[in-house]
């Protein structure tokens, strides 16, 4: 592979970071809402299968 030398790196560099396609702060700011709706309804959805599944194994272990 050929070396490159630091300068056309970097030149490189800022040609390809100019190609990004950044997110407006509206579609940053409805990702980051959706992040945190799905973060909380899986939160509840594993509090409520643990409480299930502990509700059992209480059950069980009590009749032993």
């Amino acid at each position: 592979m050929a070396r490159t030398n630091p300068f056309t790196f970097f030149q490189q560099v800022r040609s390809e970071v100019a190609k990004v396609v950044w997110p407006t702060r509206n579609e940053t700011l409805i990702s980051t809402v959706m992040v945190l709706v799905m973060v909380t309804l899986a939160s509840l959805f594993f509090l409520a299968a643990d409480q299930v599944i502990a509700f059992f194994v209480g059950l069980i272990l009590s009749i032993g």
